[in-house]
């Protein structure tokens, strides 16, 4: 348990901003995705790889969310 509320507040907002983010940038990769299989079905894997890549974001926001957490900065 983190010892300072301003640190547990800044991981809360790490986290939470970076799931929004990813969230907001998966919207528009699926919508165009879809529409790119529906025409071309053996794109498939390709869309799936730009579907997954803003996956990273709230992998980065956890990470730092526990660092902060753990009073690590």
């Amino acid at each position: 348990m983190p010892t300072n509320p301003e640190l547990a507040i800044a991981a809360g907002i790490a986290i939470a901003g970076r799931l929004v983010g990813t969230g907001m940038a998966q919207s528009g990769i699926g919508a165009a995705g879809m529409g790119i299989i529906a025409e071309k079905p053996e794109k498939f894997g390709q869309v799936l790889f730009f579907f997954v890549i803003p996956e990273t974001l709230w992998i980065i926001g956890l990470a730092l969310g526990i660092l902060l957490i753990l009073n690590v900065f």
